[in-house]
């Protein structure tokens, strides 16, 4: 059996459409960048370490949980979804100057990799989002692959 909504809920419910079609138009007239504040809401995120550089913006996104499908990625500025979460992927991030790491699947990094992500500036995320969903779900809102070395 439903339980009907109150009034609240329905209005805090409508809040959260209405900012998510608010974000997928500005995405959809800027070109594709996308600030990282954004992609912390559009995949209800969780900030592990830089919040202070969640303004920044990123150009393209790359989902992989193989770093060597990551270093066949060109493009700088770049956020990166995985389901890894050891250090070897902020080294990886480092090499391709990818400014925000989102893990997926709730996972979260060790005490290693959130020292390497705060002495380098990455920021760290963490959602409950699958990487498929998640990569659909920030398209959706504007922001685009990158490119393959040819």
């Amino acid at each position: 059996m439903h339980k009907a909504l109150s009034s609240r809920q329905c209005f805090f419910l409508l809040k959260e459409i209405f900012v998510y079609a608010i974000i997928i138009l500005i995405m959809r007239f800027t070109g594709g960048n996308m600030k990282i504040s954004q992609i912390v809401d559009v995949l209800q995120a969780d900030v592990l370490c830089c919040e202070n550089l969640v303004n920044h913006e990123v150009i393209s996104a790359c989902a992989s949980d193989m770093m060597s499908d990551v270093l066949a990625f060109v493009k700088d500025q770049a956020v990166l979804i995985t389901g890894l979460s050891n250090p070897q992927v902020i080294r990886t991030a480092l090499m391709m100057d990818i400014r925000c790491i989102v893990y997926v699947r709730g996972k979260k990094p060790d005490a290693l990799s959130i020292e390497l992500a705060k002495a380098n500036s990455i920021v760290l995320l963490s959602s409950k989002a699958r990487m498929f969903p998640a990569c659909g779900l920030l398209y959706e809102a504007g922001l685009k692959g990158g490119d393959l070395k040819v």
